[in-house]
C-alpha cells in the first residue's frame, strides 16, 4: 500500500487569496518526502459545514487514509478546524494532538494555544495542524515515526504488536 494523503488549509483570507498560501504546499513537501503521496491540497474558508463536508468527502474516497488539517486551530472566534473535525471523526485519538503539544512547546509557548485533534473516519485519519508553514513542517517531522504504523492500521493492513 502506498499511503495516500489530501491536506485541507482552513483560512478566511488564504481561501480569499487576500494572503499567499504557504502551509498546505509546506504539507505536500513534507508528506512526500515520508513517501506518503498527496493526492489534493485544498484551501477552504473557516466555515464549519464547509471544512466538515470536505473531510467526509475525502474520507469516503477510497485510499486516502490520511488527511492533515492546516489553521483554525487557534482561540480565535473564527477558529473552527477542531470542531468540525470532531463533528465527522467516529473516534479521537488524544494521543497524537498530546504528542505534537508537548514536542512543539519545546520550540514555542503558543503551542499551548493550539485545540488540535486527531481522530479516524472509515479508513482515514485525520489530524489538525496548526497554520503556519514552519509549524506544519515541524509537526509532520514530529508524526513520521508513528505515521507508517498508523496509516497501515487505519487501512486494515497492521500485524498486531506482540506485547
Amino acid at each position: 500500500m502506498e499511503p495516500i494523503a489530501a491536506v485541507l488549509v482552513a483560512s478566511d483570507s488564504r481561501s480569499s487569496k487576500a494572503r499567499a498560501e504557504h502551509s498546505g504546499p509546506a504539507a505536500q513537501d513534507a508528506l512526500e518526502a515520508l513517501g506518503i503521496g498527496v493526492v489534493e491540497v485544498a484551501v477552504i474558508p473557516d466555515e464549519v459545514d464547509l471544512i466538515s463536508q470536505q473531510l467526509n468527502k475525502w474520507a469516503e474516497t477510497e485510499g486516502i487514509y490520511l488527511i492533515l488539517t492546516s489553521g483554525g486551530t487557534g482561540l480565535s472566534p473564527r477558529d473552527v478546524t477542531p470542531e468540525a473535525t470532531r463533528s465527522v471523526i467516529e473516534k479521537e485519538v488524544p494521543g497524537i494532538p498530546e504528542l505534537l503539544r508537548a514536542k512543539s512547546l519545546a520550540i514555542t509557548p503558543h503551542a499551548a494555544l493550539s485545540r488540535g485533534i486527531a481522530g479516524v473516519i472509515n479508513n482515514t485519519l485525520i489530524i489538525n495542524l496548526p497554520g503556519s508553514p514552519k509549524a506544519v513542517r515541524e509537526s509532520i517531522s514530529f508524526l513520521a515515526p508513528l505515521l507508517p504504523h498508523a496509516l497501515e492500521t487505519v487501512a486494515g493492513r497492521a500485524v498486531e504488536c506482540a506485547g
